[in-house]
């Protein structure tokens, strides 16, 4: 091939190159309904095969650039997982294996060596050249931004990080330099892999909690098995938006994936409160009226925030929780309270038509499967109506005057212990019940303003209830009534 073809052949290549990079990316998805994905083209399509109980079980989905800055999901271990970035539409639409290929039979052997000798050479006379001058471009234009750091190159704490720096500074430092959607790669995994476990705190639907210690500070380790990876890539996601980070939102610090060769753990690291959940606070303490408005404006202002879009380069997509309960709020030391467990929060650019959730806080058009599962709008609705039987929960805890009631579950007094979804349905759509409020929560203006509020996030149309932005300035103003300045 002459000099000048060369150049025009790398001319094109750079023009496609850069076209791939700014153009949509289509990705196979089995996250979502419609089985593709779609990111910008700075992300990638992302492939990933693990060894679950001796058997393989694939996952495949997009990647967005925050993401792809992280590098987390492109690790591989061997003989346990293998996943594969890619950059091209549907570049991952192949399945990926673990077990080694079937040897090669003789007859196979034979055919194979008659190819060998009359076809290759052949073939390789007359496209070698230019194909390997096509090659080498390629590589350099698109697995080169997939390298930026080697996967197995050391780990150098001291590079990486000051040590005389808390995890706030650190993790605000580098947020605010860098794209905002957390910790660099090389960072989350020096993190977690020298963070010592101390003591199991809980366990949730995918994943059992651990207090661990990092550096003398206590943080939150939630470790899913690998039959768990969907989960895992979902919450990771999730907590890697950008401009997520937000006082009132559980502190994403790190994810990775630890391999020993025959077993993988799925970590995410997160805050660690030692309060627990809002379920546990109040099973163990009544609050005072200033104590309870500072934990719902905390619950409003963590919620009104998911809901937010943020528009511009560094802006943030709306996200639903689509599970909110008391179990999935945390108190801090402070007194407010932050909003966790994302792991079946939904994107507004993500679709979905899965029913999911606590069946005791589902609402009224998901219990009776009316809810428009096309329209966003919906799933925030959703959200309101359990943040209002949070509030409920909360509310009966509050002592006025020494009076209090135990804490219960919403529908404690209607539904079983574990109710099944036509219990639920039954007593919310058929009998259009929602929670007692008692009344002498008349006597404290905050108490009858909450009930108020509940009420309104309670209404059977979803388009009548409040948004997360009018709860969080209702809630604001009951800071002002005499019975929280008493």
């Amino acid at each position: 091939m002459t000099r000048p073809a060369e150049q025009i052949l790398h001319t094109v290549w750079i023009l496609l190159c850069g076209a791939q990079l700014t153009a949509g990316l289509k990705c196979v998805c089995q996250l979502c309904d419609s089985q593709v994905c779609e990111t910008s083209g700075d992300g990638a399509c992302w492939n990933s095969v693990m060894l679950v109980d001796g058997r393989e079980e694939t996952l495949k989905s997009c990647l967005s650039p925050s993401q792809m800055r992280g590098q987390v999901f492109c690790y591989s271990s061997p003989n346990v997982s293998k996943r594969n970035c890619c950059f091209s539409d549907f570049c991952n639409n192949e399945t990926l294996r673990l077990e080694p290929e079937r040897p090669l039979e003789s007859g196979d052997s034979s055919r194979l060596q008659l190819v060998a000798v009359i076809v290759v050479p052949s073939c390789l006379l007359c496209v070698g050249v230019a194909l390997g001058a096509l090659l080498v471009q390629r590589q350099r234009c698109v697995y080169g931004r997939a390298r930026k750091h080697e996967p197995e190159e050391a780990l150098d704490e001291h590079m990486l990080m000051s040590p005389d720096k808390c995890l706030k500074e650190l993790i605000y430092d580098m947020s605010t330099s860098g794209s905002g959607s957390g910790l660099p790669l090389l960072v989350q995994r020096t993190i977690a892999r020298t963070i010592v476990l101390q003591e199991s705190i809980g366990k949730g639907r995918f994943g059992e909690v651990w207090r661990g210690k990092w550096r003398g500070e206590d943080v939150a380790v939630k470790i899913f098995s690998s039959r768990d990876e969907r989960s895992w890539f979902r919450e990771a996601e999730i907590y890697q938006t950008v401009m997520l980070r937000h006082d009132n939102i559980l502190g994403f610090i790190a994810a990775d994936n630890k391999d020993n060769g025959s077993w993988t753990q799925l970590w995410l690291v997160s805050d660690y409160h030692e309060h627990g959940s809002l379920f546990d606070y109040l099973n163990r303490y009544t609050v005072s009226v200033e104590s309870m408005v500072v934990i719902a404006l905390s619950v409003a202002g963590g919620l009104a925030h998911l809901h937010m879009e943020i528009v511009g380069t560094q802006g943030k997509p709306a996200i639903a929780h689509r599970d909110l309960k008391s179990k999935n709020v945390l108190v801090k030391k402070n007194g407010t309270a932050v909003i966790g467990d994302l792991g079946l929060a939904v994107k507004h650019d993500s679709g979905t038509n899965h029913r999911v959730g606590t069946k005791r806080y589902m609402s009224p058009e998901i219990l009776d499967e009316s809810i428009n599962m096309s329209n966003f709008e919906s799933f925030k609705r959703a959200d309101i109506y359990a943040l209002g039987l949070v509030f409920w929960e909360l509310a009966r805890r509050c002592s006025v005057r020494g009076l209090h009631e135990d804490f219960q579950l919403p529908y404690y007094d209607l539904v079983p212990s574990d109710p099944s979804v036509d219990d639920m349905r039954k007593v919310v759509c058929e009998q259009k019940l929602r929670p007692n409020i008692p009344n002498q929560w008349q006597s404290c203006e905050a108490l009858r303003v909450m009930g108020k509020l509940m009420r309104e996030c309670w209404y059977a149309n979803p388009a009548a209830r409040l948004t997360a932005l009018r709860v969080k300035k209702t809630a604001a103003q009951l800071s002002t009534i005499r019975d929280v300045k008493e």
